[in-house]
């Protein structure tokens, strides 16, 4: 579906996570990973911010986010 490309919505970004990478949403990965990017002092959330910029990271914070709030449902 995406190639390589970055997401630019939802629905792209759920298809490349559980999709093209394999990765299962589960409520703790997706903790895991909204506490990891809400913490900008973690090496590797610096990086992912450098590498793709702040709006980004935001942008895929929320993600995260709405993937964690649907799944309560």
């Amino acid at each position: 579906m995406m190639n390589g490309a970055i997401p630019q919505n939802y629905d792209q970004w759920y298809h490349c996570i559980t999709v093209e990478c394999g990765l299962s949403l589960t409520v703790e990965f997706m903790d895991e990973r909204i506490v990891s990017l809400q913490d900008e002092n973690i090496l590797k959330t610096k990086q992912f911010i450098q590498l793709y910029g702040s709006q980004f990271h935001q942008q895929v914070l929320a993600w995260f986010q709405q993937a964690r709030e649907q799944a309560r449902v």
